[in-house]
This record gives C-alpha cells, structure tokens and sequence, in this order.
C-alpha cells in the first residue's frame, strides 16, 4: 500500500503540474490573442518603428490653395480650372467678386483695403493686407461650409461667405517661416480636415474621430432643416442631437458669462488620449494661457471650445487624467528644454499665434510655430520626433479641390499639412490622400493601438512622408 499511496501522490502532482501548464499556457495564448486584437505591436516596423516622439502643432482656419496655392509642385492655383467660377446662392455666376467685408467692424462692413470689382479669381491678399496687418473673419460653420463645395463644384464660396470676396483670397507663404520648413521636409497637398465646419468639430476629430453627442440638447441650439434637408435656421446641435458648431464644456474652462444651460456634457467616447494611457503611452496637450485659463483670468484671446480633452469625462474638473495630461504650452517648452517631453504632444499656441483671421495676423502664428519647431530641433528629443504642422479647417476660404465623400460629417476641404522630422522625406511634396484622422492613425500604428472608428481606421497614415 505504500509504494500504491507513494506513485498515488506522484500521479496527482504530476496531474496537477500538467494542469498548471496547460493553464498558463492557454492564458499566454489569450493574453496574446487579445493583445494583438486590441492593440497589435507594441513597435511599429521599418520607419515608424523609430520614431520616438510625435508632435502635432495644431493651427487655426486656413484652406491650402490659401497658403499654398502657389506652391512649386503642389497642386494650386494652376490647376483649379472650372472650380474657380463663383455663383451666388440662385446659382447666377458673379461677375465681378463683390467687395471683402470686414467682420471685425461692428457693424461688418465693406473693407475700403480691397477694390471693390476684383476679377472672379483667386487674388493675393498682400497686394492690399501685407502678413503682418489683420484681415476679416469668415463664416466657418457645419451646414455652411457644406453648401459652400456644393457637392464637390465648389462655387459658392463667396454666396455663403459672411465676407463676401475675401473668400477667395490667399497669401502666398512659400516663403514664410513655415512654408520654409514645408520646403526643407514635406508638405502633404492632399489632405482634407476631417469634419465639416469649425474649429470646436475639428478638435474633437484630430482626437476621437468623433462628434460629441448632445441627445437632450436645447430646442434653441438645434439646428432646423426642411423636409429635403436643407438648412432652414442654424444653430450649434443637428436635429438628431450631435454638437457641430461652437459650444462650451460644462468644465472649466469656460466664459464666466457662459449660459449654464448651453454648456456640453461630458463626453464619453474613447480618445486618443484613453488608447494611449491604456498602452502606458506618455501624452499631454500643451495650450497657450491654459494656467492663466484655469486661474480665472484668461487672456482675452484664449479659445474655450479649442481645449478638446476638457470635455470628456476622464479629464473633467479634478480628475487625475486632467492633472497628468492638460498642461500649459509652457510647460511644453520647458519639457522640451529639459528633455522631458512625452511620447505623444499636442501643441495649441494661443490665439495671437494660432494664424486665425480676425483677431490675429498670419505672421506672427508662422513665427510662432518656427519657434516651436526651432526648440525641439534642439532638444535631446529630436533625432526620433516627428512633428506635424497642420491647420483645423478650411476658415471658409476657397479651395479648388473637392473634398472625397465619406459620411454625413465629412470630410471638409483640404488644409495645409507640413511634416517636419529627421525621418522624414526632404524637399518632397506628398500626394497621398490624408485627412485629420491621418494623425490618429499614424499614433495607432506606432504603439500598436486599436483604431477608435472607422474614419481612422481606414485612413492613410502619413506613411508617404518618411523615407
């Protein structure tokens, strides 16, 4: 009986031990299997793989043809052919562009800087408004910018255009401090913000892929459409409850006169930030007078509806995701500097030098952006960083190429997109199709994260920048 109990207990231990195995041999398998189903590689391959840092420098309301319409080898100006004829809202061709209307008047009124019988043409703002010196804003809304392509014709630019002619304006930036930089790396002349409309939308896109959703929305903020769907009055929220035009979280920050009622709830849906906190990915969105922002004194010129993460739930008033990720742009500068910067930045410059018409000039944004450029090329950062300039949206100027048809929120038309990297190209313009949801997709593919719809999903992922 002692030698059965002695081979009994063997038999058991080794039965046991079999199990064991099996089971840590199944959970590796399902560790694996989900870790390539949620995430895929942690490393990209090949040139991706080495990068170590990606920087997006988020600018304001500028379409390509009116930066870089004249841009040696991009398709510009020369190639817009018919899109350049302008029709008004009954479909009447103009005959001469009716005169630039200054927006930042109270009441707008005609720009006396501007004759007013230009050519039905795209025309160089500097021959009347040099860089450094303010123009007019321009309508730059969901719907409108909608009936502005026209389906894809691309003439009513100017109808819908609460600045008349200025719409078809340009500068010419080639060689301006960005457009520099644009020439030594690679400028992407086809790529098309992701979102119809303005900067609020756009933010949320460079970040979720996402519209914020509003299901019990005021009546007063809903937009009206007609039976054929066709804009009857405008407002922030679609009849069905998404949040498309400019709009304020119920966080801070936001305007100390802000109607309570009309402030967005927070949001749910997963972002970028999420995937990469999840991947234990370092990231944080740097924005000019943020500090200042939160401490109740906000420049005058600080935008509350560009502060994207502020609106979702994981990053509200007092929750550790706010303390760890939503810095100042200072601090980017600083990190920078000491060679601290996260794997992962979003860089949002104020508004004196976020490029946006109306309240700030062109120059001084391009400076701006050179500067930030300029501190990262001298960090220890910079042999595997990546940095992407690019610009919201289209701020309701003209652009000749129609933007591809996806789904009802977009894309919008195509924006200036400038890839700066040692690993990148030089001097090469990039044809590839690209849209904001470009960006997410190259984070994704780096570290290995699931996509976060099907927008991002199925985009290009700036592959055609690098060498």
């Amino acid at each position: 009986m002692g030698g059965d109990s002695v081979t009994g207990s063997t038999t058991r231990r080794h039965r046991t031990h079999l199990r064991r195995a099996a089971w840590i041999f199944c959970a590796a398998v399902l560790v694996a299997a989900l870790g390539g189903l949620q995430f895929g590689a942690a490393r990209a391959a090949g040139p991706l793989g080495r990068i170590e840092h990606v920087i997006v420098i988020y600018q304001e309301n500028w379409s390509f043809d009116a930066m870089y319409g004249l841009y040696p080898g991009a398709n510009g100006l020369a190639n817009a052919g018919a899109a350049v004829r302008q029709v008004d809202k009954n479909g009447v061709p103009y005959t001469t562009l009716p005169q630039p209307i200054d927006t930042s008047k109270t009441p707008p009124a005609p720009d006396p800087r501007f004759p007013a019988d230009l050519p039905v043409a795209p025309f160089n703002v500097a021959e009347f408004v040099l860089p450094n010196e303010r123009t007019g804003d321009l309508v730059h809304r969901f719907y409108h910018e909608q009936l502005q392509i026209d389906g894809g014709k691309m003439d009513k630019f100017v109808a819908w255009s609460d600045a008349a002619g200025l719409a078809m304006s340009y500068y010419d930036v080639t060689n301006m401090p960005v457009g520099r930089l644009a020439q030594q790396y690679v400028l992407a002349d086809n790529y098309f913000h992701a979102a119809f409309g303005g900067s609020f939308l756009n933010h949320f896109w460079l970040v979720c892929a996402c519209t914020p959703k509003w299901a019990d929305a005021p009546a007063s903020l809903r937009a009206q459409l007609d039976q054929n769907g066709v804009l009857v009055r405008d407002g922030s929220v679609t009849p069905d409850g998404y949040a498309v035009n400019t709009l304020f979280t119920v966080n801070s920050p936001h305007p100390a006169n802000a109607n309570p009622a009309a402030l967005v709830p927070n949001q749910t849906m997963p972002n970028i930030g999420d995937r990469l906190s999840e991947r234990g990915v370092s990231w944080a969105w740097y924005s000019g007078g943020w500090n200042d922002a939160l401490a109740g004194h906000a420049d005058p010129l600080f935008q509350f509806h560009h502060q994207v993460f502020a609106f979702f739930a994981r990053y509200a008033d007092g929750t550790p995701g706010r303390a760890a990720h939503l810095k100042d742009e200072r601090d980017f500068f600083r990190d920078a500097q000491a060679g601290t910067l996260p794997s992962v930045s979003f860089v949002k410059p104020l508004g004196p030098d976020n490029e946006h018409p109306g309240y700030t000039d062109l120059l001084r944004g391009e400076r701006h952006v050179a500067d930030i450029v300029r501190a990262v090329a001298k960090s220890p950062a910079w042999p595997g960083t990546v940095i992407i300039v690019t610009y919201d949206e289209h701020g309701g100027r003209w652009d000749h190429v129609a933007p591809p048809v996806v789904d009802r929120w977009g894309p919008g038309i195509r924006v200036p997109a400038i890839i700066i990297s040692p690993l990148a190209k030089r001097h090469y313009v990039d044809h590839t199709l690209y849209d904001t949801t470009s960006i997410l997709k190259l984070i994704e593919m780096r570290w290995g994260l699931a996509p976060l719809g099907t927008r991002d999903a199925a985009a290009n992922g700036l592959e055609g920048a690098f060498q």
